[in-house]
């Protein structure tokens, strides 16, 4: 990129001079020149530069992984909200029964629906299909999947989080993290997450959470909304490297702007340090 000094443009910001790169969405050529006609975050795929605004509905692509709500239970699927412009669709096939049983659904696993999942319920999924007018087909056919019990959930803008090979991120402080492509990051107790898998995923464990894991999680919440409010990536090593910058403050501090803006600073700095 030139001109570029971070990884957010206005309109007709210059994103680069070289015509061997092409322009996509949100990207306009005027004399072999590629300029952003949106405001967003620039991205760059081999060859091609993007530029995906700021606030903007999800869209989803197969394999993403997602953290949604349980909207309505219909025949033979649930409807699940992943800030999308559709709702997306959870059939029950697609959902591994208790036990791990490997078999048709029949009707009494259609009577059984309400067991599983009901409405407000929060889940992780993963997408499994894109359909021509936009929406989505879920499953849950993995460990890694299913309801989602005790934790925070945090809601920011979807272009922030970085794609990845692992969205399930287990910090050394003993906090776990979900980080949905779609923007919504569940954040809870390592012990907590490992047990739910164990359970299946349809009975998230109850049980007391330490002052210690409280505070982690709490100091976890905080650094992801400074960093989304200044417009830093969220990843795993972004969000480690803005809690141990965060240390040095209590935890209800790190929402201070002044400190908040601190924190994402001296985040931007140390990562592109080490890169």
């Amino acid at each position: 990129m030139d001109n570029i000094a971070s990884n957010i443009c206005s309109p007709g910001d210059l994103i680069t001079t070289d015509p061997a790169f092409m322009g996509g969405h949100g990207i306009y050529t005027t004399d072999n020149n590629k300029y952003a006609s949106v405001v967003g975050y620039v991205t760059k795929v081999n060859n091609l530069f993007l530029v995906q605004p700021i606030n903007t509905r999800y869209i989803g692509d197969v394999g993403d992984v997602v953290v949604g709500r349980i909207t309505a239970v219909d025949t033979s699927r649930w409807r699940v909200d992943i800030n999308s412009t559709l709702d997306a669709m959870l059939p029950l096939t697609s959902v591994n029964l208790p036990g791990g049983e490997l078999r048709r659904r029949s009707e009494e696993d259609e009577r059984m629906m309400r067991h599983y999942f009901v409405e407000n319920d929060l889940i992780s999924a993963e997408v499994q299909n894109v359909h021509s007018d936009g929406s989505l087909s879920l499953h849950t056919r993995n460990l890694n999947y299913g309801k989602l019990g005790q934790g925070c959930l945090i809601q920011v803008s979807s272009p922030l989080i970085k794609r990845q090979k692992v969205h399930f991120v287990n910090l050394p402080c003993g906090v776990s993290i979900i980080l949905g492509r779609n923007g919504n990051i569940w954040v809870t107790s390592t012990s907590i997450q490992e047990s739910s898998r164990k359970n299946g995923g349809f009975t998230p464990l109850l049980k007391p959470v330490t002052l210690n894991e409280r505070e982690n999680i709490s100091r976890i919440c905080n650094c992801i909304k400074a960093l989304a409010k200044h417009h830093v990536l969220l990843y795993d090593t972004s969000i480690c490297t803005a809690f141990e910058i965060s240390k040095q403050y209590q935890i209800k501090e790190i929402l201070d702007p002044k400190i908040a803006q601190e924190i994402a600073e001296k985040t931007e700095i140390q990562l592109a340090a080490d890169s």
